[in-house]
């Protein structure tokens, strides 16, 4: 069971978003009009896998600190995630290049995994 709507995990595991018919604006929550131009039609779209870094900080808050980034998706879109596997500040910069990933999170009483998603390293990315 994914942990946010817009992860799609049937087939190969992705993200999917909204776009605007009116402007192509990309959004990954519900909306009654888009923001920009204020159409109500919106229709699914599967967005990459791979992009590459825009922004990203080393969150030290808890026990075990963690990058949280915001990833520019190759061919449109923007999503902030986790990047997985960056262990220090000098292994992660702008523009590195990252692709999806999914991990298990949790598991209920009835044994149904919660899957969440992050980025690694693109060359990393099993």
């Amino acid at each position: 069971m994914p942990v946010v709507d817009y992860l799609v995990l049937d087939g190969e595991p992705h993200l999917s978003a909204r776009q605007c018919r009116g402007c192509d604006a990309v959004y990954f929550d519900r909306r009654n009009a888009c923001a920009k131009c204020f159409t109500t039609e919106f229709t699914p779209r599967r967005l990459a896998n791979t992009g590459c870094v825009r922004a990203f900080t080393f969150v030290h808050r808890v026990k075990r600190p963690f990058v949280s980034a915001i990833v520019d998706l190759d061919g449109g879109g923007v999503v902030k995630a986790n990047l997985l596997g960056f262990g220090a500040p000098e292994d992660v910069a702008p523009f590195v290049r990252v692709e999806l990933t999914t991990f298990v999170v949790g598991t209920d009483d009835e044994g149904s995994n919660a899957i969440a998603f992050g980025y690694k390293r693109a060359e990393e990315a099993a």
